[in-house]
């Protein structure tokens, strides 16, 4: 799991990195709004742990504008703010948990693991059918009718996220980002090249894969409906 800790505390944010890095999830950390807000709009995470007073740009504006771009990651707002109304507001607008300050890291922890649980059993019916291709994000397959496109480890990942983000042109870096963790990077001639390949799988079958590329920008999938 990938996520992303927007706080302006430098000890706090070291100190959660530390604590999710040692139990094997992959973080990035924002110190303000502004370095927060553009990471979460344009990379993937699983979770993004979120303060509300932040410099810059301030947390209940970066949850109402993640929401109205149709970014869907569980956002779990971490706060000193205590009243009942502060609660009610940051759920209201989008926020899938509210925990205040101070808190246990082990508490914190638990609501990340229940997070996780309650969107994979929501993603275990979840299939997106896009041009006859049919995508399986909890198989890992990648279906033409009967046909089996048998995508390697890499080549499903780079499905999935297009498929995830139809309507949006998505970067080499972005895609890079999203098939690799914060200490890899995978080249840019990779992708093309795991991309030519699903195309030549595709072709195969007698289908023709609804990835295209906006040369010099990036891979999209036009937004079916």
């Amino acid at each position: 799991m990938k996520i992303l800790i927007i706080e302006d505390s430098s000890a706090l944010r070291r100190s959660l990195a530390v604590g999710f890095n040692n139990l094997g999830f992959t973080t990035d950390e924002a110190e303000n709004g502004d370095e927060g807000l553009s990471l979460a709009l344009n990379n993937d995470y699983d979770i993004i742990i979120l303060d509300l007073m932040l410099p810059g740009v301030d947390g209940m504006t970066i949850l109402n504008k993640l929401r109205q771009t149709g970014i869907e990651t569980r956002i779990i707002i971490l706060s000193a703010k205590t009243h009942s109304q502060d609660r009610i507001d940051g759920l209201l607008q989008g926020a899938d948990d509210y925990v205040t300050k101070p808190f246990s890291f082990d508490e914190l922890h638990a609501r990340v693991l229940a997070i996780s649980r309650r969107c994979q059993a929501i993603n275990v019916t979840n299939t997106i059918e896009i041009d006859g291709f049919i995508l399986d994000p909890s198989k890992k397959t990648l279906f033409y009718g009967s046909h089996d496109l048998e995508l390697t480890p890499n080549e499903f990942k780079i499905a999935d996220y297009l498929f995830t983000h139809r309507g949006q042109i998505l970067t080499t870096s972005m895609i890079s980002d999203n098939i690799a963790n914060n200490f890899d990077y995978i080249a840019k001639n990779t992708i093309e090249v795991h991309i030519s390949t699903m195309r030549k799988k595709a072709k195969k079958i007698d289908a023709v894969l609804p990835i295209k590329n906006k040369r010099g920008f990036g891979y999209y999938i036009e937004n079916y409906t």
